[in-house]
């Protein structure tokens, strides 16, 4: 553990160094001494929960980790067998090819939307008619 511990300290001096110079530049001593602390136990608790993890992960017996590997092929063969094949189609798209453009054997019941024409009503309202109106409206 003692070895561990070089390790992590090692980390939190490098996040300390690190942040301390870039700090440093911009602000006042006492602010970046104490981004760099913060910096320190942050880089040292990473390092520490990295080799946690690793630790676990070496832990792991592989017996189990097989037998989770294993169990789903077990469910009645579902999924054992890929069938690559397609169905011959040549004679459908031989047929589709020789077909003229003129002639389509499809639905022609397609026709293109004709939208009604937007048109402007020629102004019937008189400007000082519309000015009350938008007095009237102003006023409430």
């Amino acid at each position: 553990m003692a070895g561990k511990l070089k390790y992590y300290t090692l980390f939190g001096l490098l996040g300390f160094l690190i942040t301390f110079a870039v700090a440093s530049s911009n602000n006042l001593f006492t602010t970046s001494l104490i981004r760099g602390l913060i910096a320190f136990v942050v880089w040292f608790g990473l390092s520490y929960a990295a080799n946690w993890m690793i630790g676990f992960m070496k832990e792991m017996s592989p017996e189990i980790a097989s037998e989770d590997r294993i169990a789903p092929l077990d469910d009645e063969g579902k999924g054992g067998q890929l069938d690559l094949t397609t169905p011959d189609e040549t004679d459908e798209l031989n047929e589709l090819l020789k077909q003229p453009p003129g002639s389509q054997t499809g639905n022609d019941d397609f026709t293109p939307l004709n939208p009604p024409r937007l048109v402007k009503k020629p102004d019937d309202k008189d400007p000082e008619e519309l000015a009350k109106v938008v007095r009237h409206l102003t006023e409430n």
